[in-house]
């Protein structure tokens, strides 16, 4: 009896070592060692590290300039990730993988004043955060999403997006991307010559994808604002923003199924090669009346005006 009680309170001594272990603020430094705890005094090198350290809900702060990671960096709990004022907070996608990939469900997820891009001379990566087949919420705080061979961000079935103060430019693919059933807010950000500004799709599943698009600016590149749905519904919404220098500002199509609806106001649409592009049954451009457009060359389809209520 002696001997099992001994036994039972070492298994309790080091179950409770292991749950002291995971801290709630974790620390990375250019001048860390990731065999280190990942505090204040002895920094981790890596985010992989801190990640591994950090309790679900905690943070991870970056102390000073540097790249974080060395490959995708997978997040399977919640956590706040963040460069401190003044440091350059840099996580890269190399190696054909995203830098960021959110896998599990149900985590809340948030990158303030990082910054996401590729590294010159490396083998490419893909998406600056890619976040699918997942019902989690991700947060983009004053953040530099640049460079991606692919979208900046990409979210698949059932995710939720917010991005704030944010500059997302020359991407390859999307600045934000939203696949079946997702939605996105993404508010005072400048998406500056991406492919796109930002996809809503909508692919045979009920409930659709949409986005609120408020407050932004998205300058060049091939498209605006997107919504595409095939058996399914696409909504974008766009307010009090400026969509300039594209080849089509705002596009609205289906394959004759579904639902595709881009609803525009208190806009400029200036410069644009298409000012929009309405294509396929299901599929609307609709206007509030204190719209701005000036300057475009073609339109595809009818925009549908819509009065002050």
């Amino acid at each position: 009896m002696i001997a099992r009680a001994i036994v039972s309170f070492a298994l309790l001594a080091a179950a409770s070592g292991s749950a002291q272990a995971l801290i709630f603020r974790a620390y990375v430094s250019a001048q860390g060692n990731d065999a280190d705890p990942c505090t204040l005094a002895q920094p981790c090198r890596l985010l992989p590290a801190a990640l591994a350290a950090v309790a679900d809900g905690g943070e991870i702060w970056m102390l000073d300039s540097a790249n974080y990671n060395t490959s995708t960096v997978t997040i399977a709990k919640s956590v706040t990730i963040l460069a401190i004022p003044g440091a350059v907070g840099s996580i890269v996608a190399v190696n054909g993988g995203a830098a960021i990939s959110i896998t599990a469900s149900l985590l809340q997820v948030a990158l303030r004043n990082v910054a996401i891009v590729p590294v010159a001379g490396a083998t490419p990566g893909t998406h600056g955060v890619e976040m699918t087949n997942v019902q989690s919420t991700l947060t983009i705080e004053r953040s530099l999403i640049a460079g991606m061979p692919e979208d900046g961000v990409h979210v698949g079935n059932f995710g939720t997006l917010v991005v704030a103060d944010s500059v997302m430019r020359n991407n390859a693919g999307w600045a934000v991307s939203l696949q079946t059933s997702a939605s996105a807010v993404v508010s005072s950000t400048r998406m500056i010559d991406n492919y796109g500004g930002v996809l809503v799709n909508g692919f045979g599943v009920s409930g659709g994808s949409h986005a609120s698009v408020v407050d932004c600016v998205i300058s060049g590149g091939g498209y605006g604002v997107g919504a595409y749905a095939i058996g399914a519904t696409a909504r974008v919404s766009v307010s009090r923003s400026t969509i300039d220098r594209t080849n089509t500002a705002l596009s609205a199509t289906t394959d004759g199924t579904g639902t595709a609806e881009v609803n525009f106001g208190d806009s400029l649409v200036a410069g644009n090669f298409y000012a929009w592009y309405q294509a396929g049954a299901g599929s609307a451009v609709l206007s509030l009346l204190n719209n701005q457009l000036s300057r475009n060359g073609l339109t595809q389809g009818s925009k549908t005006p819509l009065g002050m209520q």
